[in-house]
């Protein structure tokens, strides 16, 4: 996401605007942790699933009050260690985990460039998802980073947060009626933001 005037954008967003598009974002990193568990046998997709359901509704609900410090240690619980996988889908699960710790930790410490920066590791997710894609060698870093920014894939996460960003600031104020339609948006398309899709039970 290195698109003039993007950063600068979500900075000038107000806090219930950076934690809506955070969530937003965290939402589609959900079926790469979902498809993970199911392969792996690992974990418990229904515990992100769970946060993610509170969160939206905390955007639009003053009484909910969520007890981070017990999110925070399901989290830890449902965190896949990567040298204990042989596989690639143990990467972008962790990041789904590692995005809503780090919103959580954002919530508790009101470090509000830790929200805005869920925007950066959703798109770190799909930059190494696409070098792993890319089975050439390249020159040098350079040459590997115009390959990636280039992508389709990446080409995609960066028009989707764009998209997602004018949307955010089009409404400064969050009422229920837009959260919800959004979130429903966004999980009945089920992709996520590497094209992973996993179909309702």
């Amino acid at each position: 996401m290195t698109k003039v005037g993007f950063f600068k954008r979500l900075k000038t967003l107000n806090f219930q605007q950076k934690k809506l598009f955070a969530i937003a974002l965290c939402q589609r990193m959900l079926p790469n942790y979902q498809l993970f568990a199911e392969v792996s046998e690992f974990g418990n997709a229904a515990v992100l699933d769970t946060l993610l359901q509170l969160l939206w509704q905390s955007l639009y609900d003053p009484k909910l009050k969520l007890n981070i410090e017990a999110q925070l240690a399901k989290l830890e619980e449902n965190t896949p260690e990567p040298s204990d996988f042989d596989m690639y889908g143990v990467y972008p699960a962790l990041d789904a985990v590692v995005a809503l710790s780090s919103f959580l930790g954002a919530l508790q410490s009101k470090i509000e460039d830790d929200i805005t920066n869920i925007s950066k590791l959703s798109s770190s997710t799909v930059a190494n998802y696409v070098e792993e894609l890319l089975d050439e060698e390249f020159a040098n870093e350079d040459a590997l980073e115009d390959a990636i920014f280039a992508h389709p894939v990446m080409q995609q996460e960066r028009e989707l947060q764009m998209s997602l960003l004018e949307i955010v600031e089009d409404n400064p104020e969050l009422d229920a009626d837009f959260v919800k339609a959004l979130r429903k948006e966004i999980v009945m398309d089920g992709v996520s933001n590497i094209g992973i899709s996993v179909l309702p039970e």
